[in-house]
């Protein structure tokens, strides 16, 4: 049975599947814009990024797609609402947002007519973000990679926020990996799409660096563990060579913020650079965020391939029958 389409806005999206947006150059406007081209949701990670070059970035994805481009920026950083600012003036589709939680951030949206997408790992805030104008929102669960804001699984956490958000769409993200996960979602869960992030790191329209994509294809499950991050939120990420020293409290930061991206940051290292060394293939040394489920990947299709891929094995289990899915 053909998968629903996700309506969020006035976007109709074909295949409801969003590309996650992850930070610090990691999905930019190649991997954005051959997701969008493929009927989902391509999203530039936001975080990072001089907002001169995420502009660049928005402008260059929307030149080579027709279809939905987001891009995804922390409440964390300090320019939060100057990026949002900048992103839609690059004429950028809609907003998502997490790693904390913005109230103005809604009738931002509002003036400029650019749906918000929240990010949220509690009922409370899903609650929260539908009351206050969201035009969707994203349950993000502890198997995510990057930030976490819950230490609950997709399928313990989803059902609760559906309960509760009733009226705008739900999105579920952390761990996903295949086209039957896909289908379990929408079908049992009721989800109206999924996020996927970590998967489509290993994808050739990713532009990574390969030593980057290396680390994900070599990692096993006891590789992948929750960390201590700047930000102040745990994260997940591949152990490393940087990881050892840290946890064996060696010196791994002289101290001195050259970045000052973070509206807080507690300095135990500079998450910026660390996650720029390994984006640009040094993964001994820098900071490897991944989802959890990151070890059960272990090739680099195209995104169309990908898509083909997922939307074939979807479909294959896909029913309106939540009885009938194949877990």
């Amino acid at each position: 049975m053909k998968l629903p389409e996700l309506n969020i806005g006035k976007f109709k999206v074909k295949v409801p599947i969003v590309q996650g947006g992850m930070s610090v150059r990691v999905s930019m406007a190649s991997l954005a814009a051959a997701v969008a081209e493929c009927g989902g949701i391509g999203t530039i990670g936001g975080s990072g990024i001089p907002i001169e070059q995420l502009k660049e970035e928005i402008r260059k994805a929307k030149q080579m797609t027709s279809g939905v481009i987001a891009v995804n920026i922390m409440f964390a950083v300090k320019q939060f609402t100057e990026a949002v600012k900048a992103s839609i003036e690059a004429g950028v589709d809609m907003i998502v947002t997490g790693a904390g939680f913005s109230r103005d951030i809604f009738k931002v949206g509002k003036d400029y007519g650019v749906p918000i997408v929240s990010i949220v790992s509690s009922p409370e805030f899903g609650k929260l973000a539908e009351k206050l104008g969201a035009a969707a929102v994203v349950v993000e669960a502890k198997e995510a990679g990057g930030h976490l804001g819950t230490d609950r699984p997709l399928r313990e956490l989803f059902p609760d926020v559906r309960k509760v958000v009733k009226k705008i769409p739900l999105i579920a993200a952390g761990g996903i990996t295949d086209g039957i996960e896909i289908a379990e979602m929408i079908s049992k869960f009721g989800a109206d799409a999924v996020q996927m992030a970590t998967r489509f790191v290993l994808t050739k329209e990713c532009d990574v660096a390969e030593g980057f994509k290396r680390a994900y294809l070599n990692a096993r499950e006891e590789d992948v563990m929750v960390i201590d991050s700047p930000v102040g939120m745990p994260g997940r990420a591949i152990w490393n060579s940087f990881l050892k020293k840290y946890y064996d409290k060696e010196q791994v930061y002289d101290g001195k913020c050259r970045e000052g991206c973070l509206k807080s940051c507690n300095k135990n290292y500079c998450i910026i650079n660390r996650l720029m060394m390994s984006r640009d293939g040094d993964t001994d040394e820098g900071l490897v965020f991944s989802g959890e489920n990151v070890w059960k990947i272990k090739d680099v299709p195209s995104v169309k391939e990908l898509f083909d891929r997922l939307v074939e094995e979807a479909e294959s289990v896909y029913t309106c029958d939540p009885s009938l899915v194949k877990a």
